[in-house]
């Protein structure tokens, strides 16, 4: 058993975990740590897809008892009912243009100078949209005063779910950030802060986790039962350190806003073009 491999797999999962739900990008952060740990290769690949679903399970876990009460209540429970159909309707953009440019997409841009220029812009764009929201009511939606239109992810319609999806669809990008483009493309349609990462997180589930079993069933011939370890670290320290993100991040939408984040990004992707253009780091992915 390699154990360096492993250390590296240990990693990787808690990079995923810790920032699969923070509108960073876990997917361009992935990128950037496989190529400092030289954690290359087609098993590797598949790897930083698949243990995404160790993140999702975490939210599984945190919302068992809501997941729980839509499965029981499919079949006759109206809020039931509309929750499952507008996660349905949002995973559907993600599904289509996944498929029909995914492989392009990742030929293209999966490497770290592209992720680090997805960061920056990325971090303007939240800057912008945390800008337009407190010229449109101040500090108001920090101290608990309703204003949202959609206020839980109860209030959503079918409309609402399909913005969400379409805008999903930005995350193809490596470096845009899947929770990210839904959580600031939610609060321009009107939702809450806590709605939309409530929303985002539930969303995750079958878009992360159906990316992973058909990352794993399509390159299943370059796996192998030896593989098996390096997934299975990687996925239970992404599940934990998710967990804690997940926690954290619902306490922390409460009195926050999200300028912190823009920031990191913006510095973190110019570090990343710096040392590129440089250098000093070995950014080959």
């Amino acid at each position: 058993m390699d154990v360096m491999l492993l250390v590296k797999a240990a990693v990787m999962g808690l990079v995923e975990g810790f920032t699969e739900f923070l509108p960073i990008s876990s997917t361009g952060h992935l990128i950037l740590a496989a190529s400092l740990l030289k954690f290359h290769g087609n098993a590797a690949k598949v790897f930083e897809i698949a243990i995404q679903t160790g993140a999702m399970f975490a939210v599984v876990w945190e919302y068992r008892e809501r997941l729980g009460r839509t499965v029981s209540g499919i079949t006759h429970d109206p809020v039931a009912q509309r929750f499952a159909r507008n996660v349905l309707i949002a995973f559907i953009p993600a599904v289509v243009l996944g498929l029909a440019f995914g492989s392009a997409i990742k030929a293209s841009l999966f490497h770290p100078v592209p992720v680090a220029i997805a960061f920056i812009v990325g971090g303007l764009v939240i800057l912008w949209v945390e800008r337009r929201h407190r010229s449109r009511f101040g500090e108001r939606d920090l101290e608990g005063v309703r204003h949202a239109r959609v206020e839980t992810v109860d209030d959503m319609t079918a409309l609402d779910a399909l913005k969400v999806g379409l805008i999903q669809c930005v995350a193809l990008v490596p470096g845009t950030s899947r929770s990210g483009s839904t959580i600031i493309g939610a609060m321009i349609f009107g939702f809450s802060r806590k709605a939309a990462a409530e929303f985002s997180f539930y969303l995750g589930i079958p878009t992360l986790m159906g990316a992973g079993a058909y990352s794993v069933w399509k390159e299943r011939a370059a796996l192998s039962m030896a593989d098996a370890p390096m997934f299975a670290v990687g996925l239970v320290f992404a599940f934990i350190s998710a967990l804690l993100c997940i926690r954290w991040l619902i306490r922390y939408v409460s009195s926050h806003d999200f300028t912190v984040f823009a920031w990191y990004r913006i510095v973190f992707g110019g570090i990343v073009l710096l040392t590129a253009w440089s250098g000093w780091v070995d950014w080959s992915a």
